[in-house]
């Protein structure tokens, strides 16, 4: 499944995994636990801050939540351009098919057949990549970090490659007096 999500986007971290410390020196000891995982490397893990709760709210995003910024956008393109191809070739099928069963429908006007069941397809493909690219879950989880640091909270962002960096860093917050989040 990795290597798919992998694929479809362009940014070496597909999920966060977010843990909220009420002390600073608890936040630390997350921190240093978390880059002693296997391949975590520095970059991957970000400690937040009160001080933090003031930056604009793209300055928050770009530097902690979003390092990739413009991986960001290439999956923006890469996940409408896959889903618009995959809907385009589902409707290509069931174009075919309906030919193939000789239904009266689309026998009886083959081309307004074909424009309407392979633009259809198309469109549900290019909104599906929208919803993709959008990633509601990245949403959720960005505004419980800024929600978080209003109330004076340490927040530790990692930025996992892959699912078992992914599910160890979630266990190892689990592990500590820490309120986890984890999106995708």
């Amino acid at each position: 499944m990795d290597y798919l999500l992998q694929g479809m986007c362009s940014e070496k971290s597909l999920s966060k995994v977010v843990g909220f410390f009420l002390r600073e020196a608890d936040a630390d000891i997350a921190v240093r636990r978390l880059l002693r995982l296997p391949g975590m490397e520095p970059g991957q893990v970000r400690l937040l801050g009160p001080q933090h709760a003031d930056l604009r709210n793209r300055d928050l995003l770009s530097r902690a939540l979003e390092p990739e910024a413009r991986g960001v956008f290439t999956t923006l393109v890469r996940t409408h351009a896959i889903a618009a191809m995959v809907g385009t070739v589902l409707g290509l099928t069931a174009f075919c098919y309906l030919i193939a069963t000789h239904d009266p429908a689309v026998l009886n006007n083959p081309l307004l057949a074909f424009v309407a069941i392979v633009g259809f397809g198309t469109t549900f493909g290019l909104m599906l990549g929208a919803l993709n690219a959008l990633r509601p879950d990245r949403v959720w989880v960005v505004n419980r970090v800024r929600s978080a640091l209003r109330k004076r909270q340490w927040v530790v962002v990692a930025h996992p490659s892959d699912s078992h960096q992914a599910a160890l860093a979630q266990d190892l917050l689990d592990s500590s007096e820490a309120q986890v989040v984890r999106s995708l």
